[in-house]
Formats: structure tokens, C-alpha cells, sequence
């Protein structure tokens, strides 16, 4: 993924090897494009902003695809763990270098550093096909989903787009990936489909719950788990600190 005019520019050892090689631009609707099973060769050497909101883009919508940044000498003062990562090269790095890098890669199946677990843990599914996260919950054997304990009144595939898009929360869907998945292969409709059965599962979520329903620019949609209110969080750390010095 990369701006260069010549690509071949950016890792020229990479073309003396037998790997199969797709470029992209470097954008977000580039992640869309990428085939499973693929290790990203990021050009980060003249651009490392964008670079880095890139990395974030990608651990946020729950893509395993490796990275593998391309950096020059000096870049190796900015990035760190927090990138999510998992190697990095120098731009004139030999074959056999490169070669190597991807091997290690490629055997560890590496994730992310630093991702987390816990998105995916909130939309597990109950042996009684209950989805919980935070006040709502969907009922995959009753084609159900309520808030607060009250049902919320869903078309059937208002219902089969939320608890999709529940069950994997934070990840990133594109218009033509959910219309694949919810709608199925014969469906002849546009994307506009799914934008129309967005925006209607967002009013009956109410205004206070429409956020769980994000938009990625450019991208698509995700579900995003309610996080705890700072009121409860600041009443659990004043609980485990005990009482103070003047009580």
C-alpha cells in the first residue's frame, strides 16, 4: 500500500522474489480490497501520519492482516508497540531480508500487537442464542432484540443486519459485505438498501443508542459496544481505593 508514482520504488527487493504482489493506495477504502491471507507491506517512508492512522484503522475494525511498515532510517524513532504492528523494514533491505521477515510473519499468524480480546467477547452468543451487550439484547432463536427489557419492533432484516453486526463487534463492514451477508448473493439491489436499513435501526434504537451503530468514512458501518458509564467507573475505582486517610 503505498502514494509512490513506482511502486516497484518503494521495496525493489520485493519484486526479485516469488511472492504474488497486489498494490493498493493508501486509503481506507483500500482495506476492503484485500484478499485473505495476505501480509501488508505499508510504505510508511514519507508519510507517517498517515501511516499511523492507517495501523489504527485496520486493529480498529478487526482485520488479523499482518503489517509490515517500510521505513527509512529515521523512522525507526517514531513507531512503536502502540502501532499494532507486527515487523518492520528498512526500504533498501536485501531479498533474502525481506525474504525472512515474511517467513517469521507468516509462521507466527501474527495479529495486531496489542490487540485486544474483549470487543469480541461482548457479542458471544449464550447457549440459549442470547446476544448481550450492555442494555441491549438480541435473541438469535427468537428473532428478537429489546432494550432495557423492552422489545424494540424490527422488519426481519432490520433484525438479521443488527444482530450480524452484533456479533462482530468493532469490525468494519463495507455497503457490499453486508448486503452479501444479510441479503445474500441474489439479491439485485444497490447499497443504498443497506444505508436506508441503517438509518431506521438508529431511530428505533432511540437517540440515546443510535451511536451503537457507527459510520467508518468512506468505509462502512460497525457495532460498537456501549462502554460503561463514568459515573459507575469512578464509583468502582473509589470502592477498590477504600476509604480515605481522613475517614
Amino acid at each position: 500500500m503505498t502514494f509512490a508514482n513506482d511502486p516497484a520504488t518503494v521495496l525493489p527487493s520485493l519484486a526479485l522474489l516469488s511472492h504474488r504482489v497486489r498494490v493498493l493506495p493508501m486509503d481506507a477504502a483500500s482495506l476492503v480490497k484485500m484478499p485473505e491471507n495476505t501480509i501488508l507491506f505499508l510504505d510508511a517512508r514519507d508519510d507517517l501520519a498517515t501511516a499511523k492512522t492507517l495501523c489504527r484503522l485496520i486493529h480498529a475494525s478487526g482485520l488479523s492482516t499482518p503489517i509490515v511498515l517500510i521505513l527509512t532510517e529515521g523512522g525507526f524513532t517514531v513507531v512503536n508497540s502502540q502501532w499494532g504492528i507486527a515487523d518492520v523494514v528498512v526500504a533498501s533491505a536485501s531479498p533474502a531480508e525481506v525474504e525472512g521477515r515474511l517467513r517469521l510473519v507468516s509462521e507466527r499468524g501474527n495479529n495486531p500487537i496489542g490487540a485486544a480480546s474483549g470487543a469480541d467477547e461482548i457479542g458471544v452468543q449464550n447457549e440459549d442464542g442470547l446476544i448481550r451487550s450492555g442494555d441491549l439484547v438480541v435473541d438469535t432463536n427468537g428473532y428478537t432484540a429489546s432494550l432495557h427489557g423492552h422489545p424494540i419492533d424490527l422488519a426481519y432484516k432490520e433484525f438479521e443486519l443488527l444482530k450480524y453486526l452484533v456479533q462482530h463487534p468493532g469490525r468494519v463492514f463495507t455497503r457490499a459485505q453486508l448486503l452479501q451477508e444479510v441479503w445474500g448473493y441474489d439479491y439485485y439491489g444497490g447499497t443504498r438498501t443497506v444505508d436506508v436499513h441503517i438509518r431506521r435501526l438508529r431511530a428505533k434504537l432511540g437517540g440515546e443508542y443510535e451511536h451503537l451503530i457507527g459510520t467508518v468514512r468512506n468505509v462502512g458501518y460497525r457495532f460498537d459496544p456501549p462502554e460503561e458509564e463514568e459515573g459507575e467507573a469512578a464509583a468502582k475505582n473509589a470502592a477498590a481505593q477504600g476509604p480515605s486517610d481522613k475517614d
